[in-house]
């Protein structure tokens, strides 16, 4: 796999070490359970897979060479890069201005840009109709485009599938970037509509088997679908296709459900099921795969407790959280300094994304045994320091030099 120029801000020589000695024992991805790191008083176990993605990289190795081949000129970005506080800061920080926040609200106006400006599309993607505007203004677009290829794969084959007769489904957060670019890229080919989760899914296969008026569906999913999405045949053959990352469990059951929902109501068998249902898991994405099958593997762990680290609006982070919490008390941090104390951290609710601060996190265990991973956005030069710092609580921070 390609190699890429990032800064040294973000690598580890800790974490790298770990990385390599284990793709050198496992070259085939096969082991998916957790290196320990021993301390003596506290045991880490890293999981298998961790960190920055292909894309990822890719995204920050643009991004950094745009501003250095740029010098003078205004640099925008049409939101976060990635959802990472560390690395949106340093881009801050390099003079780099977010046209829009991580929802779509507009910070600057696109009024104000002019043909002489830079325009960075983040990893997520974009829309088609964000994407023409800033063509029309003479932005070259395609020049400083960080788009995740794992992103546009999934818009590649929602085109070929249209091209097919298919309409689509994407199983994603409605308001996330990546979302609202999918959405675009597949409406503009086909009958689209957006589904959160298996629970809206099963509503709207009360569509396809008319258990549910037709007229109810332009109600329940508004601001789901695309324009002129008819509800009486614009589900009776569909495709599913997914922000990229989600639950990969979750999207291959809302792609199963609806499937089955299928082969019942038009009375089909297996080998007729593609006249009516697209084969869409190819469009699942590797890292996510690898990191949430990294999560289940360490789930064998006897450990207290969990720790995700990760920008607290990342989607793959918090699918992370949710794989722990169902074994462990889990917590879920930004970086080291939301470890207030031995006695204290800061921690995110990854559904409510509320900070609160809780008391005796670390259980009087000896040793204590910590399972840790991040999110595929998250430097490895943070989760060393995340480490370095709960060995530092317990005198054992020379371990590790």
């Amino acid at each position: 796999m390609k190699q890429f120029t990032i800064p040294n801000i973000y690598r580890s020589n800790l974490i790298s070490e770990i990385k390599e000695s284990r793709r050198a024992a496992d070259k085939l991805k096969k082991d998916f359970s957790p290196t320990l790191l021993n301390l003596g008083p506290v045991k880490i176990y890293l999981a298998r897979h961790f960190g920055f993605c292909y894309g990822v990289e890719n995204a920050i190795e643009i991004a950094f060479n745009t501003i250095e081949q740029n010098q003078g000129k205004r640099i925008f970005l049409l939101s976060e890069m990635i959802h990472n506080p560390q690395v949106n800061a340093d881009l801050i920080a390099r003079g780099v201005q977010f046209l829009q926040d991580t929802y779509g609200k507009q910070l600057i106006p696109f009024e104000d840009l002019t043909a002489e400006d830079v325009v960075i599309i983040p990893a997520f993607g974009t829309t088609l109709e964000i994407e023409a505007m800033l063509k029309a203004k003479g932005i070259a677009v395609e020049k400083y485009n960080t788009t995740c290829p794992f992103v546009e794969k999934v818009w590649n084959r929602s085109e070929q599938i249209a091209g097919k007769g298919y309409s689509i489904v994407v199983h994603g957060k409605p308001k996330h970037e990546e979302t609202r670019a999918t959405f675009s890229h597949a409406s503009a080919n086909t009958p689209t509509v957006v589904v959160n989760d298996m629970q809206e899914t099963i509503e709207l296969a009360k569509y396809i088997t008319g258990e549910k008026p037709a007229a109810d569906f332009y109600i329940e999913f508004k601001g789901r679908f695309s324009e002129g999405f008819d509800i009486t045949k614009d589900l009776q053959k569909i495709g599913v296709v997914n922000q990229t990352t989600q639950l990969a469990t979750d999207t291959q059951a809302i792609s199963d459900y609806l499937k089955e929902v299928i082969l019942q109501h038009f009375q089909l068998d297996q080998s007729s099921i593609a006249s009516r249902f697209a084969d869409t898991r190819d469009t699942l994405c590797y890292a996510t795969n690898d990191n949430q099958s990294a999560v289940k593997g360490m789930l064998d762990t006897d450990a207290d407790i969990a720790i995700v680290i990760g920008g607290h609006n990342s989607s793959n982070s918090s699918h992370l959280v949710e794989l722990c919490e169902a074994k462990y008390p889990t917590y879920f941090i930004d970086g080291p300094e939301k470890l207030l104390s031995k006695e204290a951290i800061l921690h995110c609710n990854w559904h409510t994304k509320e900070m609160s601060t809780i008391h005796s996190y670390l259980p009087n265990a000896n040793p204590l045994r910590i399972v840790m991973t991040s999110g595929a956005s998250c430097p490895d030069a943070v989760v060393e320091q995340v480490i370095r710092k709960i060995a530092d609580f317990y005198g054992v921070a020379n371990q590790l030099n």
